[in-house]
């Protein structure tokens, strides 16, 4: 094939038929298999990141002794907040971020955000939403942590953020998960930041 940017020749083209048109699955180049590529590399990246999200919220939940010990557990009288922002803030915003750690309305918001935005990724549904309010989460999180210990100011919650942007601009909810679905139904059609 020629790298003319012509349109590859096809049977029809060949014997004149110049109405022919070239079907998506008769051109092999590079873009294509590299855009497939793509789309499942972003679909592993929102299901990983999903999974990053509703293991915190399982781990938190129940105490399975990665992160949060089984005494410390949410459903044992633990608080998810407490931990973090009562004893791992430092920086400029430690006084703000301390003065509600262990309350119980940051202890439910931050519980069903871990939750909302983990079962969005891995299912592919309401993709924009959950990558808004998983980026602001990490930046509110990565605010916590300032200075960052191995970097003056980037960390893996900047990072995470970035893919989480990235996520709802490549429309990573259609591979792998229920996005073209969900995209279709009625809420969405009439509300498509939903998707």
């Amino acid at each position: 094939m020629a790298t003319t940017g012509q349109v590859p020749t096809t049977p029809a083209r060949r014997n004149g038929n110049a109405a022919a048109r070239v079907r998506p699955h008769e051109v092999t180049n590079v873009e294509t298999s590299t855009g497939a590529a793509a789309r499942y590399l972003w679909a592993v990246a929102r299901l990983s990141l999903g999974w990053v999200f509703l293991w915190a919220f399982v781990d938190k939940l129940f105490g399975l002794g990665n992160e949060t010990p089984r005494a410390e557990a949410w459903i044992n009288g633990g608080s998810p907040t407490e931990g973090f922002l009562g004893n791992a803030v430092e920086g400029p915003f430690a006084g703000f971020y301390g003065s509600f750690a262990g309350a119980a309305w940051a202890d439910w918001l931050f519980m069903i955000g871990l939750a909302g935005i983990g079962l969005a990724l891995i299912l592919g549904i309401g993709v924009r939403v959950a990558a808004a309010a998983g980026a602001l989460l990490l930046v509110l999180m990565w605010t916590a942590v300032l200075p960052p210990a191995n970097n003056p100011f980037m960390d893996d919650h900047l990072i995470y953020a970035m893919v989480l942007i990235g996520l709802a601009l490549v429309k990573a909810e259609d591979t792998l998960g229920f996005g073209r679905t969900w995209g279709r139904t009625k809420l969405v059609q009439d509300y498509p930041i939903l998707k």
